[in-house]
Order: structure tokens, then C-alpha cells, then sequence
């Protein structure tokens, strides 16, 4: 799996997406905010300071998992297929599988996955396994993995894998 430099990051804006992350993706975050209510009301009954603590320590808590969900972007360009994501300055890159590595792109099917619009999509590296790319609630991830597979089926006709 290759990992790009932070130069490289904007490569993301000339690929060609693939798919996001699905609305069943917030659904922890949603549970975690009514968690953090529960745990609001009974910071109010101890001290206004401490309620002032946790609403400050959930709204960061929430506001950084809903954003690192909206980072994530599967998208192709000639070279390969690349994975974006990450929030913060550190944690945000690009890695992914090129073209000529690639094995095969598949996703999981289900009733669950159906009913709900959201995939977990596999993108196989041909020599390392560790080194695929593994998505769950993605969007349009059915749509992805047939796109994938196509374009690497027409590179491999085409004998561009070199």
C-alpha cells in the first residue's frame, strides 16, 4: 500500500470519488449525544462547573467524531485507488492501493446492507493482505466496487499495468 506525502494531498481534488461514509455512520454519535445528555443532567445536579465541563467535553468529543466521519473519501485517479481521510494536521492522508497491485474490490451483502443503503466495501491488495483497504457504512459502496473492478479489468485488457 503506498502512502503518499502531505504535498500529494491534493491529489484528492483531482481523483474521482468513489463513495463517502453513509448516514448509518452517525448513528454512534447520536447515541453518544444522548449519553452526554443523561450525563449533562446529572453534572447540573453536583455544580454548574462540572455541567459546564461536560457539555464543553462532549460538544468536542461529538464535533471531532462527526467530522473525522464526513474526512473519509474513497476516490480512483489513473495511478490507483486512494483512501482520504483524517481531521486533524497529523492525522490527515492518503494511502491506497495502485492499480497494478490491486486483486479485486468486493463488498458484503446483507439485509442490513440493502435496507439501509450502507456497504462495507473491501479493496484487496494483491501481495499484502494487511495492506487493503477496509470501509464500513460507505455509501454507494456497491456502485464503488463495480466501478473499481471495471476500470481494473479495463486496465488489464488494455496491458497498462506495467
Amino acid at each position: 500500500m503506498e502512502r503518499l506525502k502531505e504535498s500529494d494531498l491534493t491529489a484528492a481534488t483531482h481523483g474521482i470519488p468513489l463513495c463517502r461514509k453513509a448516514w448509518t455512520a452517525y448513528i454512534g454519535c447520536l447515541l453518544v449525544a444522548v449519553v452526554m445528555t443523561f450525563v449533562l443532567r446529572l453534572a447540573f445536579n453536583h455544580s454548574q462547573l462540572a455541567a459546564a465541563g461536560v457539555l464543553a467535553a462532549s460538544t468536542l468529543l461529538i464535533g471531532y467524531r462527526v467530522l473525522l466521519i464526513r474526512s473519509v473519501q474513497l476516490y480512483y485517479d489513473d495511478a490507483g485507488v486512494w483512501l482520504y481521510s483524517g481531521v486533524l494536521p497529523w492525522q490527515r492522508g492518503i494511502r491506497g492501493i495502485k492499480w497494478r497491485d490491486l486483486d479485486q474490490a468486493s463488498y458484503a451483502q446483507s439485509f442490513g446492507s440493502w435496507l439501509l443503503r450502507s456497504w462495507s466495501i473491501r479493496v484487496a491488495h494483491r501481495f499484502t493482505p494487511a495492506s487493503e483497504i477496509r470501509l464500513t457504512h460507505m455509501a454507494r459502496g456497491r456502485e464503488a466496487v463495480a466501478l473499481i473492478n471495471e476500470r481494473h479489468q479495463q486496465a488489464l485488457r488494455d496491458d497498462r499495468l506495467a
